[in-house]
């Protein structure tokens, strides 16, 4: 049978705040099960107020198979048995009867129910018993069963019932000396004698002298006189004689003598261990001490009992503690109480007193400051600690703390600790809080089934009973609740989680067990219903003699004597119970004066201490009244037991009373006015309810009642709650109809979200308005709603028969009705035909818009469509538009194969499919996709006849951009392969050019280099050149040819080859233009010689400074390290044997920004345009090569034609006879070496002389010649001929500028680790001028640098030079000896003037300084010259 749950309730917060009264409103629901489980609020979370390092307690320790009551009456008669056999000398052996241990306890009971032993071997019933323990029938069971109960328990049980034998039962064994065997098979045991023998029997004979046997008077029926033989030492008690000494059994307890067939049943021989006497066996059957726990005997804190307890049950099943189910943990616990063999023990903290060690609550105790939230737990009806002492409970006027009732008790449990049947002292309420920790199982039974239980319990275990009366009030005993059912008792149970209450009703008996370690807090209260309980609980008190905790009259008159502090509904119950208490009294007292008790004393019981006015004999704390007697003044007794108190007359017994008769009617008045109030409030609120529809009272009258009653404190009775439902329904009836009715508060959002009325409900709700014990003002106007309700229905009736739906009408009746805050069953149903006369006015649309009907569109309406209730229209209208959709499908995938393909379609194709496509009703992307590549592709295709048949080639650009977008055309177009080979023919004749014409890593395009210069004078990086340029050009307006891949076909006749040439002749005057401004001003700086550190020069725009070249075009000057060194190879090949002595003043410099590409020869450049006139395409870059072709071919001519002079013939013929003189001698061996080897000395400068005009057309021709990037024999020879016109003075500074550009060359060719050799010819170093040495010395600083900082570089003078090689590899050890290293050289690194000219001062002044000195010397650095002699000519130093 399944164990039913007990009631779970779960109060508001209203509920919540008030702990009694909720409890008094659910006690007809829970009283009926006896427990049940509250769970507050979630937000209600009391913190854990113990101080948990200083928690200790000693707990109970708990045999868990003792706790049952059928486990421990089986228990403790096995124990019994086996005691009585050990004192028998036997060691008792549980007998196996299928394998299994046979239950003795069982056996013994299942034979006496069938009558005993006897009767059962008698009857032959053996087998029945056998069947009733459950054994299988046959295999002689029977027999078994019965051999075992013979040997074990049949002695005993003679033992229990033939504690004494009869008096002839002696004598016949005195008199005839003959024993009857009773013979023991199979196993050796000893016998048992009757426990009475015959020495008392004869020496304490207390019948009457007439009766004795030594007397004259008659005898006992079959007793004997045997003379007893005198013996020595030792006699048998039993027959008196102390002959047959082998035969005597001596007790090793008491020393008494029995011949062994004196005993019953008698022994064949003498025992061989040790033998006790009946007296001594005896023993067993004396009462045993009543069962207890005891305590165990270590101190636990809270950690170290929950480490042991968590340790226990995870070793016990296994397993983590939270993961063990608790029906696991419930099964396997009343599989161990049940148990005998297995024996688990566990410990159980109960009954904690929080006085000791604090509350799990927090207390106003004044030991420490509340914090937080603890202020209002504190305050709290449901602390434990508060709930006691509540105007409500009945305890709050008893003075003193009643530890476990008015003072809570802690619990701390661990696995299988468990608290046994039991009901409350004096049968009150009790409430246990679960503060934290695994779950605590409890069964209760209601108190209507108290008395059941209890007999039931003593009819399975009668046993314990009889040792123990009071058994169920020691909290030591339990039983299966499933025992408890199967006997006709209700059980209920539970599972209180943390943070649960669980509530026990007066006389319910409730047990249970903890799942786990867990904290737990408890106490009793007592309500007003719980006194006519309270007063059946002292009457059962004194039928059991149990102690009573306090005296249950003394309440009862400490509150009748302060009836204003009492609850309304208290005083009526104390008025009741006073009465019945008083009628009571009165009848015990005239009974006592009717006996004879005359003495009266009147005494103040509550002064005397509760141990002292106890009843002797029922144990009941008396306060009313007492009797006691002067021979025993301490004793006294209740009326009750008036005639237990003693012997004595009970006329010299005295009453003593508290109060006089004539004293309770002036108590019962002050509570029975506290009472009356109530009732005259009851009766108007009766009169209120009842009222009919003519004397209605005005809701305002209810509340008054109802805070009347409130503040009163009135119970909280039918009549009370009533009161309350009607005026909170008639509030909110109120509250509803005045949302129905306000406009304002229907249109709120929070009642948006809210429950609107059905119409049902509003017509109910109009009824219960009429129906209600009180006047609403809003019940007529609610009423004049459910009218306007009800015509809304039937305009809704007739729009919904209307064949189509019309979207204006049904939105109109929608906007009615949603305005009338009612559930209408109609507007769903409008609802839905708005949807489906809205989605067929958009269908209906389309066809007047096509180009916005897209699939996506389609689609939506569709899947909108299928949600819409089915409808004849909206079907019709859904089948139209899936056959669009799927001819639109079938067209775009047809559509995006045709722009997929591969290859592509023609043009004739997709214009058939597209005059196909042209009639569909709908936007289709793909379609559309299609048609317009088909307009591209004829456009193109109309761009590239148009080009073909033009007058003029179309640019690269041009035909770039076509094929860009050709390709781009998913459409086979035809021309576009042919344009491909013409762009790419183009491409590969521009890439030709460029190789050409430009230089490694050059910054100028291709066209810029064709093109005449526009950024004359202007310096500066790429970028900023760039923009200068731009910003020229646009100041210009000039043609950009740069511009033509932006050109589209209006362009063809602007760029007309003869508008190209006219721009190219504009652009080469400028450039002409330009170049001479520059010369002019560059050849002004060289007059600035006084402001020379002004002027910047150069590609960087600095000052003077180091080795620097003068080009030969812009005429500016550049430092040897930003510009690169003229190489002489061309002038060699075009010079022949002529200029073999690499005459550098023959080495003509162009700086980079004058020679911008490769200038090629004038034949390469004829044989790049032959191949031009071959593309049928026009290139900016060809276009511009023929410009610069026909400009170079224009300039040759005019340079022969000036070459063609008498004088510059004439001049040109002279060098030529120099030249081959010069090689004549060159040939011929010199003896010393000369000053100069550039120019022999026959040949000094100036070699030829021309005339003004002649040589400014040569210099004209000059700079026009420079300026073209092409090579032309006729600048070489302009060349020569004006650098044989140079005066002496020109050519002396040119070769110090060789000097330096010989030295910077070694030092360049050192920095490329190249192995080469190089001749230094030239002055001596001793010669050269202060500003030649300062170059040179700053030169060198520039191409050299050390481990040290900048300004502790060493100053390297070089070697002197002698006519003699100086190799690379001499020139590097120089540079090791001397700890440096070259470097490329660079710009930023140039010696101050006040350093060089420190250094310079100070080599000049130690030059012919002995190496002995130049060894000593310390540098800045703190390193030394490493100097060494190399030759008689040369001093080399590091």
């Amino acid at each position: 049978m399944e164990l039913r749950i007990c009631p779970v309730f779960e109060p508001s917060w209203e509920d919540f705040s008030d702990p009694l009264g909720f409890i008094n409103k659910i006690r007809p629901i829970a009283e009926r099960t006896g427990i049940c489980k509250i769970r507050p609020p979630e937000d209600w979370t009391p913190p854990f107020a113990c101080d948990v390092r200083n928690f200790r307690f000693t707990p109970r320790v708990q045999r868990l198979n003792e706790l049952e009551a059928l486990t421990r009456v089986k228990l403790n008669f096995l124990d019994q048995i086996a005691k009585f056999w050990e004192l028998q000398g036997s060691r008792l052996r549980f007998p196996h009867v299928e394998r299994k241990i046979l239950d003795l306890y069982q056996l013994s009971k299942i034979v006496s129910s069938e009558g005993g032993f006897d009767t059962v071997c008698k009857e032959k019933r053996w087998s029945k018993v056998g069947s009733r323990m459950g054994f299988p029938p046959g295999k002689g069971m029977g027999s078994l069963l019965r051999s075992h109960f013979e040997r074990i328990l049949y002695p005993y049980e003679l033992f229990q019932s033939g504690a004494t034998l009869t008096v002839s039962a002696i004598g016949r064994h005195m008199h005839t000396r003959t024993c009857r065997l009773w013979s023991v098979r199979n196993v050796f045991v000893m016998s048992i004698v009757v426990v009475n023998c015959i020495r008392p029997l004869l020496r304490e004979n207390k019948e009457p002298k007439t009766m004795q046997i030594f007397g004259s008077g008659p005898k006992m029926v079959g007793l004997e006189i045997v003379p007893i033989p005198q013996i020595d030492l030792y006699m048998c008690l039993m027959c008196g004689r102390g002959d047959e000494e082998d035969r005597l059994l001596l007790c090793d307890g008491c020393d008494d003598s029995y011949h062994t067939f004196c005993l019953i049943p008698p022994l064949q021989d003498v025992p061989k261990g040790d033998w006790r006497c009946p007296k001594c066996v005896a023993e067993c059957s004396k009462p045993r001490e009543a069962f207890g726990f005891e305590q165990a005997v270590r101190e636990y804190t809270l950690q170290s009992f929950g480490e042991m307890a968590d340790h226990f049950k995870s070793d016990y099943f296994n397993m983590p503690v939270h993961m063990v189910p608790t029906e696991l943990v419930e099964k396997e616990f009343w599989r161990l109480v049940s148990s005998i063999e297995e024996d688990v023990i566990v410990e159980y903290g109960a009954d904690i007193s929080s006085k000791e060690v604090g509350s799990g609550f927090p207390v106003r105790d004044g030991k420490r400051r509340l914090l937080g939230d603890e202020e209002e737990y504190a305050n709290s009806g449901w602390n434990l600690n508060n709930m006691p002492v509540l105007e409500q409970s009945v305890l709050t006027h008893i003075n003193v703390d009643i530890s476990g009732m008015k003072v809570p008790w802690l619990y701390v449990g661990m696995c299988f600790s468990s608290f046994c049947w039991h009901i409350e002292d004096h049968w009150s309420y009790s409430i246990n809080f679960l503060h934290w920790g695994e779950p605590k199982t409890w069964y209760g039974v209601p108190a209507h089934a108290a008395e059941q239980l209890e007999s039931v319990m003593k009819k399975l275990a009668p046993e314990l009973f009889d040792s123990q009366p009071d058994l169920l009030h020691q909290l030591v005993t339990i039983m299966n609740p499933n025992v408890l059912m199967e006997h006709g008792v209700p059980v209920f149970r539970t599972n209180q989680c943390a943070g649960e209450f669980v509530v026990t009703f007066p006389r319910a008996y409730h047990s249970g067990f903890n799942q786990g370690y867990n904290f737990a807090e408890a106490v009793n209260f007592c309500t007003a219903d719980w006194l006519p309980m309270g007063r059946q609980c002292v009457a059962h008190y004194r039928r059991l003699h149990r102690y009573c905790v306090f005296s249950h009259e003394e309440l009862l008159c400490k509150m009748a004597a302060d009836p204003e502090s009492l609850d309304v509904e208290l005083a009526a119950a104390v008025f009741r119970e006073m009465g019945e208490m008083m009628e009571e009294e009165t009848r015990l007292r005239q009974a006592l004066q009717e006996m004879g008790v005359l003495s009266l004393e009147q005494e103040v019981f509550e002064l005397v201490p509760d141990d002292e006015r106890q009843c002797q004999k029922c144990k009941t704390t008396c306060f009313l009244s007492a009797l006691t007697c002067p021979c025993s003044p301490e004793h006294l007794v209740c009326l009750h037991h008036a005639k237990e108190l003693c012997e004595c007359p009970l006329g010299i017994k005295c009453l003593r009373y508290r109060y006089d008769l004539e004293e309770f009617p002036s108590m019962l008045y002050g509570v029975k006015s506290r009472a009356q109030s109530y009732n005259t409030w009851a009766k108007r609120v009766t009169d209120a309810l009842a009222a009919d529809h003519k004397n209605k009272k005005d809701l305002i009258e209810l509340k008054v009642l109802l805070e009347d009653a409130e503040d009163r404190k009135y119970p909280e009775n039918s009549l009370f709650r009533r009161l309350r439902e009607m005026v909170k329904e008639a509030e909110t009836c109120s509250s509803v109809a005045q949302v129905l009715l306000s406009r304002k508060q229907r249109h709120r959002s929070v009642d948006r979200t809210r429950n609107k009325l059905t119409v049902e409900e509003l017509k109910v709700f109009v009824e219960q308005l009429f129906k209600l014990p009180c006047v609403i003002g809003q019940a007529r106007q609610v009423k004049e709603l459910l009218e306007n309700v009800e015509d809304f229905h039937e305009r809704a009736q007739v729009a919904l028969a209307d064949e189509l739906p019309d979207s204006s009408k049904l939105q109109a009746l929608l906007d009615l009705g949603g305005g009338l805050d009612v559930e209408l069953p109609e507007l769903p149903r409008l609802k839905q035909e708005l949807q489906q006369a809205r989605w067929l006015d958009e269908r209906s649309v389309l066809p007047h818009f096509p180009h916005r009907v897209t699939l996506e569109l389609m689609k939506r309406l569709i899947d909108s469509g299928v949600g819409l209730a089915p409808h004849h229209a909206v079907e019709k209208a859904m089948a139209e538009l899936q056959e669009i959709l799927t001819v639109s499908e079938r067209w775009e995938d047809k559509a995006c194969a045709c722009l997929q393909a591969r290859p592509r379609h023609s043009m004739l194709t997709l214009e058939s499919i597209m005059i196909e496509a042209r009639n569909i009703p709908a936007y289709l992307p793909n379609v559309l996709a299609l048609r317009e590549a088909l307009h591209k592709a004829k456009e193109w295709s109309a761009k590239v006849d148009a080009i073909q048949c033009g007058s003029n080639y179309a640019y690269l650009e041009q035909l770039e951009s076509l094929l860009a977008r050709g390709r781009s055309i998913p459409v086979r177009l035809d021309p576009l392969p042919q344009v491909e080979s013409q762009v790419a023919s183009a491409r590969a004749w521009r890439e030709r050019t460029a190789r050409t014409f430009l230089k490694k890593n050059s910054t100028y395009t291709l066209l810029q280099v064709l093109s005449p210069r526009v950024d004359i004078g202007i310096y500066g990086n790429s970028k900023s050149k760039r923009r200068r340029v731009k910003e020229l050009l646009e100041k210009e307006r000039g043609l950009d040819l740069e511009g033509l891949s932006g050109l589209d076909e209006s362009y063809e006749d602007a760029c007309d080859p003869a508008i190209v040439v006219a721009a190219f002749k504009s652009k080469e005057q400028k450039e002409v233009e330009a170049i001479h401004s520059l010369r002019a001003a560059n050849l002004a700086k060289m007059a600035m010689s006084d402001r020379i550190e002004e002027v910047k020069f150069c590609l960087c725009r600095k000052t003077a400074s180091g080795f620097m070249l003068q080009c030969e075009l812009c005429k500016d000057w550049f430092h040897g390290a930003c510009v690169p060194l003229p190489k002489a190879g061309s002038q060699k090949r075009l010079m022949g044997s002529a200029g073999c002595q690499g005459n550098s003043k023959e080495a003509k410099f162009l700086c980079p920004l004058c020679q911008r590409s490769r200038r090629p020869r004038l034949e390469t450049i004829l044989s790049l345009l032959v191949s031009l006139q071959k593309l049928p395409v026009r290139l900016p870059e060809g276009e511009a090569l023929q410009c610069l072709t026909e400009r170079a071919m224009g300039w040759q001519d005019r340079a022969r034609q000036a070459l063609a002079t008498n004088e510059l013939s004439s001049a040109l013929a002279k060098l030529s006879v120099l030249s081959q003189r010069m090689v004549e001698q060159a040939s011929t061996p010199r003896k010393q070496p000369r000053k100069t080897p550039l120019v022999p000395r026959s040949l000094e400068p100036p070699v030829l002389e021309l005339s003004p005009p002649a040589k400014a057309q040569l210099e004209e021709l000059m700079m026009v010649g420079d300026l073209l990037e092409v090579s032309l024999d006729e600048t070489q020879h302009i060349w020569r001929i004006l650098e044989a016109t140079h005066p002496p003075s020109e050519e002396r500074f040119l070769q110090v500028l060789e000097v330096e550009a010989l030295v910077y060359t070694l030092i360049f060719i050192l920095n490329k680790n190249i192995n080469a050799t190089c001749k230094v010819t030239g002055v001596a170093y001793q010669e050269m001028s202060q500003v030649l040495r300062e170059r040179a010395i700053g030169m060198m600083s520039a191409g050299l640098s050390t481990r040290a900082v900048p300004e502790n570089l060493m100053l390297i003078s070089l070697p002197q030079p002698h006519n003699q090689r100086i190799s690379a590899q001499n020139v590097r050890s120089c540079l090791r000896e001397a700890h440096l290293h070259a470097c490329h050289p660079h710009k930023g690194l140039d010696l101050t003037a006040v350093w060089r000219r420190n250094q310079l001062q100070w080599s000049n002044a130690h030059l012919r300084m002995p190496l002995a000195c130049w060894r000593s010397v310390l540098f800045a650095d703190e390193s030394r010259f490493q100097l060494y002699q190399a030759d008689d000519n040369m001093v080399s130093c590091g």
